[in-house]
């Protein structure tokens, strides 16, 4: 076997199958269908995201074959393989061709992710072929570049799922803009709001993770071909030339230093993912606050037939919120690792890059899950402007205390209005008194505010300041971003 001068013109390859593609993975399978198993009881009931299947050993390894092939029609094009082995590696290079049962015996043996799949395709390919098998490559350069075929196509459908919640979002915030709520600071109320402003933080949380996982994916979706260490060694002044037609013939880029030390882009990318699923936590516990009986505003959707408790037929519980909460700390929990994974010593550490991919799986899965049930629960949450209109009662008028206090202030200053309506607030917290009885009854105020002005001040519908234009400009931004992709 000899390499052709590197100087020499690239030898043209006739057409020969293409490296593969999984396709659409997302299907009306359940989670449960496609796991075999079900870790949550909603598991039954709300549709798999498609990303498990992109983790299962098959698709795992059918990625590595990819690269594999890749590699060697590269490496025809540039001379170093002849192209009558790379047309036959690619035309051998799926798992159908290869004996599955053999390569995991070989694995048993040899206790070698990799190397076991390797010596079945050299033996599909045949002796004139299998020989140019994985030609100057190291075994973290075919499977960190499977690898990112893999968390290309799982990030596809993470991000259509997140682009799914913000356009159920856009609605939500549209039909709720001019919805009267209280708002509520550290638990208690504050001043008015409508239900859209509520929304409209929600989405500008979404369009921000968003945002930040397309470009925090980036980095990862590149190609590693340098070798052992990172060096092109194996392929000389040729490699970077490789290692760029690798990418191109993936969808994916080059990596610009090629070292198997660099695993940032990865853990930076988990970590942009636990944040998003923090913000989706955010959503689903004020929906699950927000249904409980005392606030009774909202409610996930709940199927007929639906069975909240085996004892209390009335129940209506928070089933799926509950679970994206589960799900967003399991996500957070595996941030920390895949930082850690950054830190350790030499050119590649093969604990370093374990932890690494299981931190990877592991959250893109969880990522899947969650938002399919926060797209369930945002495209049929129920909302009870009633309730919320009769919850701003509570308070007995107390939430237009700011609105009286400004009135006054423009009157007599805002320091003297603050004690003046302080004192009356703290008497109708403490002593159950009205609060409008006590601001009409006041010789201060109403030398400054007329009763009439008053009762209006104290109308949570003229304190909402601009929320409804708020909650309109964000759906207006959410569908912008769903109409971009």
């Amino acid at each position: 076997m000899s390499s052709a001068d590197p100087d020499s013109p690239p030898v043209a390859i006739p057409p020969y199958p293409a490296v593969s593609s999984l396709g659409t993975l997302a299907s009306d399978l359940t989670i449960a269908e496609v796991a075999g198993d079900a870790g949550r009881f909603t598991d039954y009931s709300v549709p798999d995201a498609g990303i498990r299947a992109l983790y299962t050993t098959e698709s795992i390894w059918q990625s590595w074959l990819d690269v594999e092939v890749a590699l060697a029609r590269a490496e025809a094009e540039v001379g170093i393989v002849p192209e009558d082995a790379a047309r036959r590696i690619a035309q051998v290079g799926r798992l159908s061709h290869l004996d599955r049962e053999k390569v995991i015996a070989g694995m048993r043996v040899q206790g070698h992710p990799l190397v076991p799949l390797i010596e079945e395709l050299a033996e599909a390919a045949g002796d004139g072929a299998g020989g140019w098998v994985h030609w100057g490559a190291t075994s973290q350069n075919i499977m960190q570049s499977g690898h990112a075929i893999l968390i290309g196509r799982a990030h596809a459908i993470v991000s259509r799922l997140l682009l799914d919640c913000l356009a159920a979002l856009a609605d939500l915030a549209e039909r709720s803009a001019t919805m009267i709520m209280p708002g509520r600071t550290h638990g208690q109320h504050a001043v008015p709001i409508t239900f859209g402003l509520k929304v409209a933080t929600w989405i500008d949380d979404l369009l921000r993770g968003h945002d930040r996982i397309e470009h925090g994916v980036r980095p990862c979706l590149r190609v590693m071909m340098a070798g052992a260490v990172g060096s092109f060694a194996s392929l000389g002044e040729v490699g970077p030339k490789v290692q760029r037609r690798v990418a191109d013939l993936l969808g994916l880029d080059p990596m610009p230093v090629p070292s198997r030390a660099l695993l940032s882009p990865q853990s930076g990318y988990i970590s942009d993912l636990a944040i998003v699923a923090a913000s989706c936590a955010r959503i689903a516990i004020e929906v699950e606050t927000m249904m409980q009986t005392e606030f009774g505003e909202v409610s996930e959707p709940v199927p007929e037939g639906s069975v909240g408790s085996s004892t209390m037929p009335h129940k209506r519980n928070p089933k799926l919120s509950a679970d994206v909460l589960d799900l967003a700390a399991f996500v957070r929990s595996t941030a920390p690792e895949a930082v850690a994974a950054v830190i350790h010593p030499h050119e590649a550490d093969g604990g370093a890059t374990a932890k690494l991919d299981a931190a990877m799986q592991n959250s893109l899965v969880a990522m899947g899950d969650l938002l399919m049930r926060l797209k369930v629960i945002l495209e049929g949450l129920e909302l009870f402007p009633k309730r919320m209109r009769r919850n701003l009662e509570l308070s007995g008028n107390l939430i237009g205390s700011e609105a009286v206090m400004l009135a006054l202030g423009e009157e007599i200053g805002r320091d003297e209005a603050h004690r003046i309506v302080y004192e009356a607030a703290m008497r109708c917290a403490t002593e159950g008194e009205d609060f409008e009885g006590l601001l009409v009854s006041d010789p201060r105020v109403i030398a400054a505010l007329p009763p009439a002005r008053i009762r209006q001040l104290l109308d949570p519908a003229g304190h909402v300041g601009l929320a409804p234009q708020i909650a309109r400009e964000a759906a207006r931004r959410a569908r912008d971003a769903v109409a971009e992709e």
